[in-house]
């Protein structure tokens, strides 16, 4: 049970966890106006495209046979999405979701949905079987299934007492 409150919803990873993955957090994701433009910002270089990487959110559950992920990513194809597998048991979840384009002539209002990339990786456990990974898109959801190998009970074998 962690002691520090979660203030990001029911997230359960904390930083010492070690499937903790480390996302980009922008806290001026949501002001009205561009803050890499303004004067002396330590953020100048830092605009929309890159507060993109907190929109990737994913659920990880353990089932008898396998860990499945789920990443919601609306308006992502799959082919702007990759799924690797490196250093022997990081799963890594990466993309680019593409901006609407802007016409000169546009009067925008309100803009909520940004674009950019996104990359979540997970460090998958022991039982994971990293040579058997599928994945699909199906609605905006890629579903990413890591199959466990299975459990080997030990084999008990009698031993025949003489005398």
């Amino acid at each position: 049970m962690s002691l520090i409150p979660s203030f990001f919803g029911n997230q359960r990873s904390s930083v010492c966890d070690p499937s903790f993955s480390l996302d980009v957090w922008d806290p001026f994701q949501s002001f009205p106006f561009n803050v890499a433009s303004l004067p002396l910002t330590p953020f100048r270089g830092w605009d929309s495209e890159t507060s993109a990487f907190a929109n990737a959110r994913v659920d990880w559950k353990e089932t008898p046979e396998a860990h499945v992920f789920k990443a919601d990513l609306p308006g992502v194809n799959k082919e702007e999405v990759k799924v690797e597998v490196e250093e022997g048991r990081i799963l890594q979840i990466s993309g680019q979701k593409r901006k609407e384009k802007e016409e000169k002539t546009d009067t925008w209002h309100w803009v909520e949905r940004s674009g950019g990339s996104f990359v979540r990786r997970f460090r998958l456990p022991e039982n994971a079987q990293v040579d058997q990974v599928k994945a699909s898109m199906e609605n905006g959801v890629l579903t990413v299934t890591v199959p466990k190998e299975e459990v080997k009970k030990p084999e008990v074998k009698a031993i025949e007492i003489s005398g």
